[in-house]
């Protein structure tokens, strides 16, 4: 699924190609993604210019003068740059014709993604987040107070949007290993130092994974149309039964944690 890093790739990819630019044209093959888009839904993109990019967690807005467009990835969607004259491959579901000649166009073979039209920004999909784990609100004093009185694992806890946004199964693995954490530790047995060290790994590992277009994933590709490559930077995630690369002494041990991987090192992580 991509995650936030790969998000803001996206996003980044894609901005110089049409901020300030129109919509001249949409093409809908496909109306079935996760929830359905609407009749009417190209009329009310063409003919409008993008103002700006942001993104809120994993997803992507859009902003036009009258409105926002709201685009979530879901488990295996992307959104790409191509040329006038590039045909459509499968699984290619909506085209948005800009009036430089380029098209923005969403790929997404599993459909699990999303695209809305917001008059505003309260959403049902935005209204419950949490902080943003890059802004000045996330830090290891917030971690602490929320963690107070919740028992339950803490790997599960950074990954809770309602707690902090953007902090997928990748990532939270990884920031508790820079942070020497044990996944499944119970999130208010986590002293308010060892937030601090954990804030700062969530910070440095995205920032990190967003630097270098985000992880290789098998579906994922960025707006530019290139691969991620923090895959090749993962010291546990999808190492379960190798080496740890800190330690060298122990072999990373997986669990399983609400049917998703959690990798960690006995020996480093506490």
């Amino acid at each position: 699924m991509p995650e936030l890093p790969e998000v803001e790739t996206t996003r980044r990819g894609i901005e110089p190609h049409i901020i300030g630019h129109k919509v001249t044209n949409v093409i809908v093959r496909d109306r079935r993604l996760r929830w359905a888009i609407p009749p009417g839904f190209e009329k009310q993109l063409v003919g409008g210019t993008i103002a700006g990019t942001r993104r809120r967690a994993k997803y992507l807005l859009m902003d036009f003068d009258s409105g926002c467009l709201l685009v979530h990835l879901g488990m295996s969607g992307s959104l790409r740059m191509v040329a006038p004259g590039d045909q459509p491959r499968k699984h290619d579901h909506v085209d948005i014709e800009f009036d430089n000649g380029l098209i923005l166009r969403y790929h997404d073979p599993r459909r699990f993604g999303s695209m809305h039209w917001l008059s505003s920004d309260s959403h049902v999909l935005l209204d419950h987040l949490g902080p943003e784990p890059l802004s000045d609100a996330f830090d290891g004093e917030y971690l602490y107070q929320q963690a107070r009185r919740r028992s339950s694992a803490v790997k599960l806890f950074i990954m809770d949007a309602k707690i902090v946004v953007g902090v997928g199964n990748i990532y939270a693995n990884e920031a508790l290993f820079m942070a020497g954490i044990r996944p499944y530790r119970p999130a208010n047995r986590v002293s308010k130092a060892r937030y601090e060290g954990l804030a700062t790994a969530i910070k440095d590992v995205l920032a990190t994974a967003i630097d270098v277009g985000g992880t290789t994933l098998r579906d994922f590709v960025g707006g530019d149309g290139k691969a991620g490559y923090f895959a090749q930077s993962l010291q546990v995630y999808g190492r379960g039964g190798e080496s740890c690369y800190r330690c060298k002494a122990q072999r990373l041990k997986e669990i399983r944690q609400s049917n998703r991987a959690s990798v960690f090192c006995v020996t480093c992580q506490r």
